[in-house]
């Protein structure tokens, strides 16, 4: 069985329904800084333009995520799993207005689960 980069909590998968609802196909990408630091944001999916700089880690209750290349080199021995927390964060993720924001927690695999690491790919 393959390991899973990203996870997804119940009450972020809950949030992400409630999303999919109102704006359609979401995606994420995991943001480098700037306003909100380092924190996964959700966009309606193709609103945010993707090239060979970003990397594919997998997909969250039917959305895809990403992240940069040079963060996946920092992030690439961690699982993820994306959560949402109480508060406004400053980015334009779509989960702001409803008083909340996507958090990530992250672990490092144990050796078994690198072994199996499900595949990446680069670009969109």
């Amino acid at each position: 069985m393959k390991t899973k980069r990203v996870l997804v909590t119940e009450k972020a998968a809950a949030i992400i329904a409630q999303l999919k609802k109102t704006h359609g196909e979401l995606m994420f990408h995991q943001s480098g800084g700037c306003c909100d630091g380092s924190s996964p944001m959700c966009f309606t999916k193709g609103d945010l333009m993707l090239d060979d700089n970003d990397v594919w880690l997998g997909n969250i209750e039917g959305c895809d995520f990403h992240m940069s290349k040079d963060q996946f080199e920092y992030w690439k021995h961690t699982q993820l799993t994306i959560d949402v927390t109480p508060g406004r964060g400053s980015s334009f993720s779509l989960e702001i207005p409803l008083g909340i924001r996507f958090l990530i927690r992250s672990r490092l695999y144990s050796e078994e689960e690198a072994k199996h690491l499900e595949p990446i790919r680069i670009g969109a």
